[in-house]
């Protein structure tokens, strides 16, 4: 009702795509050439940044014929995205038709892009349907385990956001056992039909509801996202929450890559609004091999992201799920790690929640990584940009003192570059301080 009064197209957009997930792989790969033709030549003509790339790579849209052709194109990569961002802008799209939205950085860099309104109303459609496949539907309770919930200004944004989204949040950004707990009793006093959450979390509330013995937690589903889910927390999750957990891979710039269905036999490939290629040396990887997540999408005309490099691993698979969809699955993505933070007064802040709420707003920061020696200890290891200098100190001083009290003390070590672990996996928060519930 509410989307029927606001003139919103995204139901019928959930409609379209509810229909589309059933067709077969070959008639979804012909689609998707289609529409990746359509981007390419858009963003060639309209993007100044697309003009100059491609010409100087010596290609035009009509040399796109076959796939082989594509793996031509040229690769888009976050510092280009930085350096060229306004340029990478569609001059043929209305700025009031744009919004602006940047990453929190879970690879301790954050970037600021847009994304053009017809492409969010695709992507949210997009959303829907993959949350579907839990068993939840449209207006049923939501419990998120998420940092920075959404704060609504005014009567009318809090009605909106109560009827159509009716999410209760566990802020991630600081957690007491307090916390938990309220938020433990309010799911089984107003039972939620689905939990959401980044891995780590929903695995740190399992021990919790375990250790505290508390029973009536029975969701339909559970949607663990936004960092690597270890089977081993899976278990644990599964066992005490009575329900079955999707894993899901997605990220800011692109929305939602590839989830899973409710045979759990990998990660659907969301084929139908991106181009997913995972990468060996340049060429394609064989099912099992791990390689780079390469990801066009190709609904944003506001801002095209063409052969993005997301900066993950995925492992492909040649297998065929049960469930009928024509969608591609991916057997697993290797990347994205971060720990949580103990706080001297016994809280605990989700790493993945640091990212937006701490890194991104030192000015002049080209990356960033925390590592937890103690309990009252931090090392700050960061990679500065040219402008990074006294203020940025300044704001990482009060930045520590507002997130994790007066007494955490720290030290910023000025690196040129920050290893990844020998997996290949960057890792924002490392914390060498037990957490409580394990």
């Amino acid at each position: 009702m509410w989307g029927a009064w606001e003139r919103s197209p995204y139901l019928a957009r959930v409609d379209v795509l509810e229909r589309s997930q059933y067709l077969s792989e070959d008639e979804l790969r012909a689609r998707q050439w289609h529409r990746l033709k359509k981007i390419v030549a858009h963003a060639y003509d309209n993007c100044p940044f697309y003009t100059q790339l491609y010409r100087a790579s010596g290609i035009a849209p009509d040399d796109l014929r076959s796939w082989d052709s594509f793996r031509q194109f040229p690769l888009l990569t976050k510092t280009l995205i930085r350096a060229q961002n306004e340029d990478m802008i569609a001059r043929n799209i209305p700025a009031n038709h744009l919004q602006a939205q940047k990453t929190s950085g879970s690879t301790g860099v954050s970037l600021f892009f847009f994304v053009d309104d017809d492409a969010a109303q695709w992507r949210r459609a997009c959303t829907i349907r993959h949350d579907r496949w839990t068993g939840w539907d449209i207006g049923e309770p939501v419990g998120a385990i998420w940092g920075n919930p959404p704060t609504k200004k005014g009567l009318r944004p809090r009605i909106r956001f109560q009827l159509l989204h009716r999410t209760r949040f566990l802020d991630t950004l600081q957690i007491t056992e307090n916390d938990m707990e309220a938020f433990a009793r309010s799911l089984i006093a107003r039972p939620a039909t689905l939990l959401f959450g980044h891995a780590h979390s929903l695995y740190l509330f399992a021990l919790f509801v375990r250790s505290r013995g508390l029973k009536g937690i029975v969701p339909k589903g559970i949607i663990s996202t936004a960092m690597v889910l270890m089977e081993t927390e899976r278990a644990v999750i599964e066992s005490v929450l009575e329900a079955k957990v999707f894993n899901r891979y997605g990220c800011e710039e692109l929305s939602l890559i590839a989830s899973e269905c409710e045979f759990h036999n990998g990660l659907h490939v969301n084929l139908d609004m991106l181009v997913v290629e995972v990468l060996k040396d340049g060429r394609p990887a064989n099912p099992g091999e791990a390689g780079e997540v390469v990801v066009t999408d190709l609904y944003n005309y506001g801002m095209p992201f063409i052969r993005y490099r997301v900066g993950d691993v995925a492992v492909p698979s040649d297998r065929k799920c049960a469930c009928g969809r024509g969608f591609p699955l991916l057997e697993r993505v290797e990347g994205r790690t971060a720990d949580y933070v103990v706080t001297p007064n016994g809280s605990l802040i989700s790493g993945i929640s640091l990212t937006e709420n701490l890194a991104t707003l030192v000015p002049g920061l080209e990356q960033m990584q925390i590592v937890q020696e103690a309990v009252d200890f931090l090392r700050l290891r960061i990679v500065p940009g040219e402008q990074f200098g006294d203020e940025s100190f300044r704001a990482i001083e009060t930045l520590i003192r507002k997130r994790f009290g007066p007494t955490m003390r720290h030290e910023c070590e000025l690196v040129e570059a920050i290893a990844c672990e020998p997996s290949g996996k960057f890792r924002f928060v490392i914390s060498k301080v037990p957490l409580p519930f394990a």
